[in-house]
């Protein structure tokens, strides 16, 4: 016995951790899913949703790398030349916190160190700290591109950032214009309408009286009264009768006297509050587009820290908060709050740091979206691009069409700094946007430069990820050989961050679209329907669920939870990921130790061997066609169906007396074609299950399975007849044993029976009859040889088996396909015996006339083929047949 046959018969379970670790070294060490242009074959790519380098795995990653990792292995089995491209995000204001907090902890700032120091330390904390993520992915078993690994702050991918700014600016797509944004005091910077998170809050809605000149007032109401101090107008809807004879006069600003026209204006809802809205354009995008068309003057009375400006008289230099309050006892002081209602309503926070966003008018950079969308909505309205599932098409194409102008610059340090630069000589105030930094203004050769400070948003580079990766803008083999992409994995928060960027920018500048597919993969939530969240104590880390059951059951887990609707975490999948990787490996256990050494090697002489290859060609194309339709739920269900169900419980049981029979030849055959399936079984499960398919794959000298082809079988290996004969076996085999439940017979109690045949059945004798063994082993029945008749006597008994007093010389009779078995059952209770007989009747009495009424339904039998009347008729004879003889039966024992 060979020291690896010792470790085989010792090793009854499945242990990961060393495997996992021991496997993947072993495939980087190998380069194995490294990938380089190759024309004679066909390329598979697909490009990572780079992670924040400040990020850790959590489960919607380790959901999304499944997806794509199962993918990547399949097409590589399929013979593509597969290559996943990996790397992370710079993360921009992420980043920046995490490195402004150490600082913070040290008691010093950013504006302490200084931009170019700062910038100096974000680098080192990414270096030290920056490939957590990577590593975490390593253990998941993720087949990446390891050794293209790159970063958004790449200085090739700045270098494509750059002349993307440029291009675009040259076109006059991207300007500066004062414009309201989203402003986060808190991180001191705008941020987009896509990365503004909503909360639900319980406020409150104040109604408010202003004066009118002349005599009269009008009634606002406001959810932030402090926002008053920026008042210019007071808004009606024109279509509002109540205030028709109010409009073009003057209301008079409560607490500061500011003079207002009251105007009208179609975007005023009549219905909200008193149908009177006070118009704040510093500080509301409606109000700011309603200031701009009606020219009224902007007051910007919240400053970028959150605090009054000057502008709010009295209260200048308080917080948000505390100036409300201020304004609220005031207004009561004034007699002017006439009430206050309780309201709930959505406030804007940051995504980042969940600070309440303020709406200010600042001078940044943006970016015109007409020019750009127009193209990409039509790739995915004509098919070039196309969602699954399809609904997140349409959600995408709506979008689109309601495009705004994108802010695009950031008030930070951490970031692709504007290649914008302005002239300070005296009396020029050029703009000056090129590629590399200028020595001397253009205009007036003066050489007082000074650069913008501002950054980019991280996601206009991210937008460039699916062609700079590869090379662009230099037309590199790699670009020309792995853009487009075939397929995008993703979560549908992004898709208006990123995908429709992705599209926008890969058409403009590549001429093409970034990828033919986007998957939009479900939401994993916590355990009780909330979200997962470190801060609401529902996250799960998945790296924990990877120590505590192994990566296989991980992955497992999340592909058999992932659906098309968002799910619920279920850390019995992952369990169940576990028991079933352990189940994959005991059999490759026995097949390995049984077969000795022999080499996979495919037999039809045998019913059960043409069987299983028949069920192995049936699951490998169904779990193709859900892995092409990114059913990934459907393809592990399949997996984990097809091999516990019928390889484990059938086919091995089935096959085991073969494997150890006296006779070389037959031990043999069995062997070579145990192995053959298992091979079958192992390259099937490698998407999902990379490290315990792996791991078996070894003993028999297949691995790597990666270069090994996914399927072992073809079409042509369909065998309908041998199915439906091993169906018959299986549903003997199954009514023995519910008989044997039902009589609650000691599990290793042998009963004696013979098989007796309807009619001229000779297949169903047959079959049963070279199948001795199976029926020993599966149903704990010795079967006479046919004719040999019950001798009343059960082998191997072992005593009673408990419960009710039986009567000696009782026997019974058990229905199956193609005859019924009589069995010597000398411990059979009668009055259990004739309740199940009873029962049975009354089954097949609903069957009988359940069939004799379908054939008496004139329109059945005019319009159904004749073939299927007669199945029909025939079935009716057989249910009559049935039903006679246990009906007899019954009437024996009474």
């Amino acid at each position: 016995m060979t020291d690896e046959t010792k470790d085989l018969q010792a090793t009854t379970r499945f242990e990961p951790g060393p495997v996992e670790e021991r496997l993947m070294a072993g495939w980087l060490g190998g380069h194995l899913f490294h990938a380089e242009p190759d024309p004679a074959r066909r390329p598979y790519s697909i490009v990572i949703p780079p992670p924040n380098v400040t990020g850790k795995l959590h489960m919607g990653h380790a959901l999304n790398d499944a997806v794509q990792d199962a993918l990547t292995r399949y097409h590589r089995m399929l013979g593509d030349n597969a290559c996943w491209l990996l790397g992370t995000d710079h993360a921009g204001i992420a980043t920046q916190n995490v490195v402004e907090k150490q600082l913070r902890a040290q008691g010093r700032s950013k504006e302490d160190v200084g931009r170019d120091e700062f910038v100096k330390l974000v680098w080192a904390w990414r270096e030290e700290y920056g490939g957590t993520i990577v590593e975490q992915m390593k253990r998941l078993g993720c087949a990446c591109d390891y050794e293209r690994e790159r970063f958004t702050f790449d200085a090739a991918y700045v270098r494509a950032v750059v002349k993307v700014f440029v291009a675009l600016h040259a076109k006059g797509y991207i300007y500066k214009d004062h414009y309201i944004v989203n402003w986060c005091p808190r991180c001191g910077t705008a941020i987009s309408d896509l990365e503004v998170e909503y909360v639900d809050e319980a406020g409150h809605l104040y109604h408010v009286r202003y004066a009118l000149a002349g005599g009269g007032s009008i009634t606002i109401a406001t959810t932030r009264p402090e926002t008053m101090l920026g008042d210019t107008a007071v808004a009606v809807n024109p279509a509002d009768e109540r205030y028709r004879d109010i409009v073009g006069r003057i209301a008079l600003l409560p607490l500061l006297g500011r003079e207002l026209p009251v105007i009208a204006d179609e975007r005023v809802d009549p219905a909200f509050g008193t149908g009177a809205l006070k118009i704040t354009p510093a500080h509301d995008l409606t109000d700011f587009d309603i200031g701009r068309d009606h020219k009224l003057p902007t007051i910007q009375a919240i400053g970028p820290d959150g605090r009054i400006t000057a502008e709010g008289g009295p209260y200048a230099g308080l917080d948000v908060e505390t100036a409300r309050e201020r304004v609220i006892a005031d207004l009561q002081a004034a007699g002017v709050l006439e009430k206050v209602e309780d309201y709930s309503h959505s406030v804007a926070t940051c995504h980042r740091c969940g600070t309440h966003i303020e709406p200010l008018i600042s001078l940044q950079w943006f970016m015109r979206m007409d020019e750009l969308k127009a193209p990409a909505t039509e790739a995915v309205r004509d098919g070039r691009v196309r969602f699954v599932p399809e609904r997140w098409g349409r959600v995408y194409v709506d979008w689109m069409e309601k495009l705004r102008p994108w802010c695009i610059s950031r008030q930070l340090w951490w970031g692709h700094q504007l290649p914008v630069w302005y002239c300070e000589s005296d009396g020029c105030s050029e703009t000056i946007v090129a590629e590399q930094e200028p020595t001397s203004c253009p205009r007036c050769g003066g050489a007082r430069l000074r650069r913008d400070t501002d950054v980019l948003d991280t996601w206009f580079s991210s937008a460039l990820w699916p062609f700079a990766t590869w090379g662009w803008p230099d037309e590199t083999a790699d670009l020309a050989y792995f853009y487009p992409t075939n397929l995008l994995s993703t979560a549908r928060e992004i898709i208006f961050l990123w995908v429709a960027r992705m599209v926008m920018m890969g058409l403009e500048f590549v001429d093409d679209v970034p990828f033919r597919e986007v998957y939009i993969h479900s939401v994993i939530q916590a355990p009780d329907g909330r979200r997962m969240s470190k801060s609401l104590g529902t996250g799960i880390d998945p790296v924990e669920m990877i120590d505590k059951y192994g990566a296989d059951a991980t992955r497992f887990g999340l592909l058999l939870m992932s659906s098309s609707q968002d799910v619920r975490f279920s850390e019995e999948k992952i369990a169940m990921g576990r028991n079933f990787a352990n189940k994959l490996w005991n059999a490759g256990r026995l097949v390995l130790l049984a077969a000795e050494g022999a080499a996979p090697a495919r037999s039809d002489g045998e019913l059960v061997d043409r069987w299983i290859t028949s069920r192995l060609a049936r699951a490998t194309t169904v779990v193709s066609e859900a892995l092409e339709a990114c059913d990934f739920s459907a393809a592990v269900d399949e997996l984990y169906h097809f091999v516990w169900d019928e390889v484990c419980d059938w086919y091995l049981e089935l096959v085991k007396a073969r494997l150890y029979s006296d006779d070389p030849a037959v031990r043999a055959a069995a062997a070579g074609h145990a192995m053959f399936v298992l091979d079958g079984v192992v390259r099937l499960a490698h998407p999902f299950l990379p490290f315990v398919s792996e791991e078996i794959a070894t003993h028999y000298g297949a691995a790597p399975l990666l270069d090994r082809p996914f399927a072992v079988t073809g079409a042509g290996d369909a065998r309908p007849d041998d199915e439906a004969a091993l169906a018959r076996l299986q549903a003997a085999v199954q009514a023995l044993r519910i008989y044997r439940a039902e009589q609650r017979v000691a599990p290793g109690q042998v009963l004696r029976a013979v098989f007796v045949a309807d009619g001229d059945d000779r297949d169903a004798d047959t079959l049963y009859g070279s199948f001795g063994d199976a029926f020993r082993a599966l149903a704990r029945i010795e079967l006479a040889p046919a004719g040999g008749g019950v001798d009343g006597k059960s082998g191997g008994l072992e005593g009673e088996s408990g419960g009710a007093a039986r009567e000696p010389g009782a026997e019974t009779v058990v229905l199956a396909p193609g005859g019924r078995f009589e069995i010597a059952a000398p411990d059979v209770d009668r009055g259990e015996e004739r309740e199940r007989l009873r029962s049975q009747v009354a089954k097949l009495e609903a069957e009988v006339a359940r069939s004799e009424a379908k054939l008496a339904n004139t329109s059945f039998v005019e319009r159904a083929p004749q073939a299927v009347i007669d199945k029909e008729r025939a079935k009716l004879a057989g249910y009559r047949a049935d039903r006679d003889e246990l009906a007899a039966r019954l009437r024996s024992l009474s």
